[in-house]
């Protein structure tokens, strides 16, 4: 028997390697098998280049549990090690010997995994002792054993092997029992070695018979040993990369695109990204790229390789010059990864341009659930959003989709104001928006449809872009001949004191809430338009939105909404309710005179001087005044709402224009079905 020490400095290394080297315990098992497949592939190089002459035999890299004995066995039939490599490479701790390996057979070498050579000791996370069972593929060569309990001290024995490669057997510590259940290994291999390049089995395939399971003699082999991203598009039809996708979330729908990345220069990179389909607004996972090197799972976490807007798609990406930290557990910051990233978003710009030029109606098929990629990509990465000026769509209330410049073509003549700018009129919702969408539709103007969850970002861009050429509204927002204002507004014939008892009125039967608040205005819009009906301003009801969308903006996000009851002073029905309020508030209507009156007193008192400079009779006299104009403002309102709440036409008004926004609801909604039947 022979003794050594490993040859680090402090006995303290392994205690690091345990707590701090990676991220997840469960790692050893990636680094393991990945280590038997890089001796597997190894020999596959050598042969390849005539080192090797002998019979290659089965190359299954084998995991096996033992639970009574309290081990885990990974075997590889690669090259094996001799007694001088043991030391080479794993007493001497970072001393990689895939770097060494790679560097000789560069021009050969299939793929190969380590780089570090710190891969073998994540075993002793989970191990009390490990042994190194080996035998190396060169002639004449003899079997060791290499044993190890977690300290710097190492024991070699000689032992009968009956074939090259190696096992490496962990006896597993009270803390981690948990692996000794097959079923978690086989888990963690499906995570981490799903496509390793050798096939790996664990344990025997089962099957059912007369009622019970039954193991057979057939290995459960539980990798894809030729994933679709490894082989040339050319060798794929449309039916492989639905199979692909299947295999990776088995229990997903069809997804609606896929791109395949294969590029050999400046960098490697090879992967298929898909763009899945989302089932609702914005039912997005951030973790559904799997990250590979050299077909070894890695992570799902991809935000650093893969630009931002991209995260929502599915898919593999497989890159050896990928920055990893040394556990492989997370990308390291580096030029690569942002020319990796950039070409990433060419890609995909390139793929929908060419779907967009070759398949239009078969992207506008499937317009509605890939716009929140698009639209996302253009919100947060310039270099897309110039790319995809030339493919995204937009649709109108109608179905029809158009690129920017084709509606943009359209509409630019139509829609132009009388100080020449370009109006979007847009819709949120067909249903709830019908009556503004039909007011427009009856002057010849197109409406959009914009109900994703990105469109008031989309829109507020859109308008960023133009430089001021172009405006969007919402069809609610004004009244359609102000939305896009063709000539001066036609002058309201009413009063300032009609407008003022009309405005009481109306204000006494609107809600009264901290959510909303309602501001009464008048248009001349003439006798067969609506008498009355409700507009919600578009910068305070967008900034509300986006303030909603993305959590900050809380000024906006807190004030109520704000809605105008536009009412119509040229209908014969308002001209009919100003009669009628003049008759029932007859006994006030002096007040109005009295008002003026005392205005026009204490406006001659003050005159132009500032409150300091007025003696105190002269203060003494106007607060007296403002009491008076107080006490008949008091009687007048109350007068107007009096009339209000007794004129069943004026609550009828306002309640069908609450109805159209879908404002009136609960006891509201009952009293106006109700006060509808008495009517009757």
């Amino acid at each position: 028997m022979q003794k050594g020490n490993i040859g680090v400095t402090t006995n303290d290394i392994f205690p690091i390697i345990k707590k701090f080297l990676y991220s997840d315990h469960d790692i050893f098992l990636r680094e393991l098998v990945s280590n038997a497949v890089d001796a597997t592939q190894k020999l596959k190089t050598l042969a390849s280049v005539g080192e090797f002459k002998g019979e290659m035999g089965d190359l299954t890299v084998r995991v096996k549990v033992d639970k009574e004995a309290g081990t885990i066995t990974i075997s590889d039939h690669g090259i094996g090690m001799t007694q001088e490599e043991i030391d080479k490479y794993i007493n001497r701790i970072a001393f990689s010997g895939a770097e060494e390996f790679l560097e000789k057979y560069k021009n050969d070498a299939n793929a190969i995994i380590g780089h570090f050579g710190l891969g073998f000791y994540s075993s002793f996370m989970v191990s009390k002792r490990v042994d190194i069972i080996t035998q190396s593929f060169r002639e004449g060569s003899k079997a060791v054993k290499w044993s190890c309990d977690g300290s710097p001290e190492y024991t070699f024995d000689d032992v009968e092997k009956a074939e090259r490669g190696t096992d490496i057997v962990l006896h597993v510590d009270d803390e981690n029992k948990d692996f000794l259940e097959e079923n978690k290994i086989k888990d963690l291999l499906n995570k981490y070695c799903k496509f390793l390049a050798v096939p790996v089995a664990c344990g025997k395939v089962k099957e059912w018979k007369d009622g019970k399971e039954v193991e057979t003699d057939k290995d459960n082999v539980i990798n894809n040993t030729n994933p679709a991203w490894t082989r040339k598009p050319a060798d794929l039809k449309d039916e492989d990369y639905k199979a692909f996708y299947k295999e990776l979330y088995p229990f997903g729908e069809d997804p609606l695109f896929n791109i395949h990345l294969n590029v050999d220069y400046p960098f490697n990179l090879t992967g298929i990204l898909y763009f899945p389909k989302i089932k609702n607004n914005f039912e997005v996972q951030k973790n559904k790229i799997q990250l590979y090197c050299n077909q070894v799972f890695v992570t799902d976490s991809v935000e650093g390789i893969v630009p931002e807007f991209l995260t929502l798609l599915h898919g593999v990406i497989d890159s050896p010059d990928i920055p990893l930290n040394v556990s492989r557990s997370y990308l390291q910051s580096d030029s690569n990864v942002k020319k990796i990233s950039n070409h990433i978003t060419k890609k995909v710009a390139d793929r929908l341009q060419e779907i967009f030029n070759t398949q239009r109606s078969e992207l506008e098929s499937k317009w509605d659930d890939l716009k929140i990629f698009i639209e996302y990509g253009m919100l947060t990465d310039e270099k897309f959003c110039e790319r995809a000026q030339k493919f995204v769509l937009i649709k109108n209330v109608d179905g029809k989709l158009f690129t920017l410049e084709e509606y943009k073509s359209l509409i630019s003549e139509n829609h132009k104001d009388k100080d020449g700018n370009v109006i979007y009129l847009y819709a949120t919702n067909a249903e709830e928006q019908h009556q503004y969408i039909q007011a427009a539709k009856d002057k010849g103007y197109n409406v959009l449809l914009m109900d994703g969850q990105l469109d008031v970002h989309f829109i507020s861009q859109l308008e960023q872009k133009s430089e001021g050429k172009a405006r969007f509204s919402r069809v609610d927002a004004d009244i359609i001949d102000k939305l896009i204002q063709k000539e001066e507004t036609k002058a309201v014939s009413l009063s300032n004191e009609q407008q003022n008892a009309l405005t009481t009125a109306f204000q006494a039967l609107l809600p009264s809430t901290n959510k909303m608040n309602f501001i009464v205005s008048f248009e001349n819009l003439g006798e067969n338009a609506q008498p009355v009906f409700i507009t919600q301003n578009e910068f305070m009801r967008r900034m509300k939105e986006m303030s909603a969308a993305q959590g900050g903006m809380s000024f906006y996000g807190e004030m109520p909404d704000s809605y105008n009851l536009v009412v119509n002073a040229a209908h014969p029905l308002i001209n009919k309710i100003i009669k009628a309020e003049e008759t029932s508030c007859s006994s006030v209507a002096p007040l109005s005179q009295e008002i003026s009156s005392l205005e026009a007193k204490r406006k001659d008192l003050r005159g132009d001087k500032k409150d300091a400079d007025l003696a105190e009779a002269i203060k003494d006299e106007i607060k007296e005044i403002d009491n008076k104009i107080a006490s008949a403002q008091s009687t007048q309102k109350a007068a107007f709402e009096g009339f209000a709440k007794e004129n069943k036409e004026i609550k009828q008004l306002v309640d069908l224009a609450l109805l159209s926004n879908n404002l009136l609801k609960g006891e509201a909604l009952s009293s106006f079905i109700k006060r509808s039947m008495e009517m009757l």
